[in-house]
């Protein structure tokens, strides 16, 4: 996919407020590190997560998501009358129905023209939903769309320390441990047809592949059936999501620079899903671009699901790491597995 006349206007993002240390977490399962005969600072080794942030209890989703797209509208000088479609795209939602993105577009004063719905893919849900409006608007569809998303770890982490505890088995703990690295935050994303400011960056296109086979490498439920049979549970086999998330990955990666007409060494700059070390290591060597072009935040944020890359860039960006003119590359992989990267002219 290729576009000619999308940009990115604006990211805003909101920080959750309470940080849980990787000790924190270590403190809680005492007793199952003792079982095991496992050494305190196993998390950290692990991951390479040291925090990461919760909000407070009973926090609405859709206010996080509320908090991040007034900012990015605020920073673009942006009328959300304008809006033509708004987008949540979190893993995390208020209510089977409605959608999520209701009770965030009445907060943000969108007009009653706009479309207003949730999607859901894992970790892609922010990129998925950028390629929507991004379409919309080469189309001719919308001038202007708003994708935005909250996650929130702290329901799954706590049950999962507490399964942990239960089980006492060091599989589970294997299972388990990817939970563990979960962190909160909200994102928006601004995207126009170019014609509403003279700043902004491009969004070039991109490109997709799946390798669903796999899908049952990482899961977080209930399941929805009706009615639905278990509490929230997630499991993860983390070797075999990182082996099969970096071979889909390096396709995937080739693919966008065949697309984009990018020679080996492009992009200038790329902004990974934030998972921890290991997968950052791994797919950077995979595709073979050295670390100092990538930017990172999971050591003091965690994996933030759907907000990662999304709140990545807008840090990265902040403190000048991105700059005017330089070609970016959106790594975006999810269970499933699923990979979406997308290339921007910043």
């Amino acid at each position: 996919m290729r576009y000619a006349n999308v940009n990115i206007d604006a990211i805003g993002y909101e920080l959750a407020p309470n940080v849980v240390t990787a000790e924190d977490i270590e403190a809680r399962l005492a007793p199952l590190y003792e079982k095991l005969h496992l050494k305190p600072g196993q998390l950290e080794q692990l991951t390479g997560i040291q925090e990461s942030r919760y909000w407070d209890p009973e926090f609405k989703l859709s206010r996080g998501a509320i908090r991040a797209g007034r900012k990015a509208l605020d920073m673009a000088g942006f009328d959300s009358a304008e809006i033509g479609m708004l987008v949540y795209g979190a893993v995390c939602r208020e209510n089977l129905e409605p959608a999520t993105a209701c009770a965030v577009a009445d907060g943000l004063g969108i007009g009653s023209h706009a479309q207003v719905y949730d999607i859901s893919n894992a970790c892609l849900g922010m990129l998925n939903g950028m390629v929507q409006v991004a379409n919309a608007i080469a189309l001719g569809q919308i001038r202007a769309g708003l994708v935005v998303s909250c996650e929130s770890c702290r329901q799954i982490v706590d049950s999962t320390i507490e399964r942990m505890l239960a089980a006492g088995s060091m599989d589970v703990f294997k299972h388990c441990v990817a939970t563990m690295t979960g962190g909160s935050g909200a994102a928006a994303v601004l995207l126009t047809d170019g014609t509403f400011a003279s700043t902004g960056h491009r969004l070039l296109g991109g490109v997709v592949r799946n390798a669903v086979r796999h899908h049952g490498l990482c899961t977080w439920g209930p399941d929805t059936g009706i009615p639905a049979s278990a509490p929230h549970v997630m499991n993860t086999d983390s070797v075999g999501v990182l082996q099969n998330g970096v071979k889909l990955g390096r396709e995937t990666f080739r693919a966008l620079q065949r697309e984009l007409g990018w020679p080996d060494g492009q992009p200038d700059k790329v902004v990974c899903h934030q998972v921890g070390a290991a997968h950052q290591s791994a797919i950077l060597g995979a595709i073979g671009l050295p670390a100092a072009k990538d930017f990172s935040t999971f050591r003091y944020l965690g994996n933030i699901g759907t907000v990662s890359i999304i709140m990545t860039a807008a840090i990265a960006d902040e403190r000048g790491f991105l700059q005017p003119g330089e070609r970016v590359g959106f790594l975006g992989i999810g269970s499933g597995l699923n990979c979406l990267m997308l290339g921007a002219e910043w």
